[in-house]
């Protein structure tokens, strides 16, 4: 017991003199490219922290995937980026592609994947990850109301994050936000995606309902936010007009009823 005292004294002066430390000398910031979030974030998206991602279970856990893979390509600065995940989550969502991260405009080569046993597992190797100066961002999946991340475990991957540089993204699937030493905290939403501007594209630039909830050196906001693929950075979506159909030339006021029944009155059903 004297051992665990000692060690939780020493952390909590090590928080102490980090958190004295973090006011005197403002963080490394990392331009998101949404200039409206940048200006809210103070210059961008704070290194050498911790953020928190929220996202519901189903559809949602897709598009939390695509934004935070975003975030991390944003604050990796070309170093190498850590995917932590549980065996569960990857049940529940599936596995990290590939294909899909280099569509994104993301170099796979740089991304190393972790499967963890359990939520223990995952917070110890998220730990480790943060501590090594070597990886530029650490991303780690936590499915459910876990109780082992509390707010002891967020001040351990804090200051880890702080004494190495490395940036924690923390992706939370089917959980409700709890307190913690996170730097910024994101609920991402599904947004219509506007139709490309190609022919031969099925589909347009992932498109990011955000809504920044937490933000301790600035204010909050809400934003859509498009991924741009070929620049790897977010921005603001460009405007575009929903096609309308032309009105007809010569349309009466209201349309003739007519009381003949057809086929389909004879057969049951009634014509609108």
């Amino acid at each position: 017991m004297r051992e665990q005292a000692r060690t939780l004294s020493t952390l909590r002066r090590s928080i102490e003199r980090l958190e004295a430390s973090d006011e005197a000398y403002p963080p490394r910031r990392r331009l998101l490219g949404h200039a409206e979030a940048d200006a809210s974030l103070q210059g961008g998206l704070a290194l050498g922290a911790i953020h928190e991602v929220f996202a519901q279970a189903g559809r949602q856990s897709a598009v939390a995937t695509g934004f935070i893979a975003g975030l991390a390509g944003r604050v990796a600065e070309r170093r190498p980026l850590v995917w932590i995940r549980q065996d569960f989550t990857e049940v529940e969502t599936g596995a990290v592609s590939m294909s899909g991260f280099s569509e994104l405009g993301l170099d796979p080569r740089l991304l190393v994947t972790v499967r963890a046993a359990d939520v223990d597992h995952a917070l110890r190797t998220a730990a480790d990850a943060l501590a090594c100066d070597a990886v530029g961002a650490v991303v780690l999946e936590i499915w459910g109301e876990a109780r082992q991340f509390d707010l002891v475990a967020s001040r351990k991957l804090t200051l880890a994050a702080q004494v190495s540089g490395a940036t924690g993204l923390i992706l939370r699937m089917a959980a409700e936000p709890r307190p913690s030493t996170a730097e910024t905290r994101w609920i991402v939403r599904a947004a219509h995606s506007p139709p490309a501007s190609q022919p031969w594209s099925a589909w347009g630039s992932p498109l990011f309902d955000t809504q920044l909830v937490r933000n301790r050196h600035g204010p909050t906001g809400r934003w859509i936010m498009e991924w741009k693929c070929d620049e790897c950075l977010f921005g603001e979506p460009a405007a575009y007009s929903q096609p309308v159909a032309a009105a007809p030339a010569y349309r009466p006021h209201q349309a003739t009823v007519t009381t003949n029944k057809n086929a389909f009155g004879r057969s049951g059903y009634r014509v609108a």
